[in-house]
């Protein structure tokens, strides 16, 4: 009986999705987002998607744009990307190996993998982000957790002590934050006076916007890509550009931790 199934890696079963890292395949083969994004059957703004949830997830910068030359630029695996797609190759080789291995010793292998790949969580929240418990402070109802993501960005989470102790964050604990877009502000000066607790400056990246709301993405000091959607009208208000600096805020509340 043959099987199939996703393949995962390390201690907390992360799933690694397979076009994620055919996307970067491609970028590799074909030096531009738009052809690989083509190639693997994704739209240009799903591609820039998954990107940006491959640079924040790894925790190293994957993918370069390159700017100029005879094409007017495009993108490249810097050495890490390309070290990323050569030991996922290893694991995919090893892994159907253990599939054929299961599918020879187990009564029902498909049953068991499915039940196992259920597991698996998924989000819908538009930023996922790895990083490290930088700092706990303790309250009486409610912990407030500093998270370090991609070089120094950092993120503040309010949640329970009940959620703090059931996770056993610490210093150092390996942790996600997920924030929706949609709790996202953005303002074109530093705001001042705001109850939000996180204030993050950036570089706007790129605007995609939509017959009412428009995605706003904001590349952070440490490469971290972070998502805001907001209606058109705020963004003609407010006068973002692409390249222009601007300010996200959201609050601690807003952030969801899990480990």
């Amino acid at each position: 009986m043959q099987i199939s199934g996703a393949l995962w890696l390390g201690n907390d079963q992360q799933q690694l999705n397979e076009k994620r890292i055919e996307l970067l395949r491609q970028i590799g083969r074909h030096g531009s987002l738009s052809a690989a994004a083509k190639a693997v059957g994704l739209s240009y703004k799903g591609a820039w998607d998954t990107l940006d949830a491959i640079n924040n997830l790894s925790g190293k910068l994957l993918v370069l744009r390159v700017a100029g030359g005879k094409g007017g630029g495009g993108s490249v695996l810097t050495e890490e990307g390309e070290r990323v797609v050569q030991v996922y190759d290893l694991f995919a080789e090893a892994h159907g190996r253990f599939l054929d291995l299961l599918a020879n010793h187990t009564a029902n292998p498909q049953e068991a993998y499915n039940i196992l790949q259920r597991i698996g969580m998924k989000t819908s929240a538009r930023n996922q982000f790895s990083g490290e418990v930088a700092h706990v402070r303790h309250g009486s109802v409610n912990d407030e957790v500093v998270i370090r993501v991609n070089a120094g960005d950092e993120i503040t989470a309010i949640i329970t002590k009940e959620s703090v102790e059931s996770m056993d964050l610490a210093v150092g604990k390996k942790v996600y934050a997920l924030v929706k877009a949609s709790s996202v502000l953005l303002a074109s000066e530093e705001p001042k006076g705001v109850s939000a607790r996180n204030v993050l400056e950036g570089t706007v990246e790129r605007i995609i916007q939509g017959g009412v709301n428009a995605e706003v993405v904001l590349v952070l000091p440490g490469e971290t890509r972070l998502a805001a959607v907001i209606t058109r009208e705020s963004l003609e208000r407010i006068g973002l550009r692409e390249g222009r600096t601007a300010w996200a805020f959201f609050k601690a509340s807003s952030v969801i931790v899990g480990v």
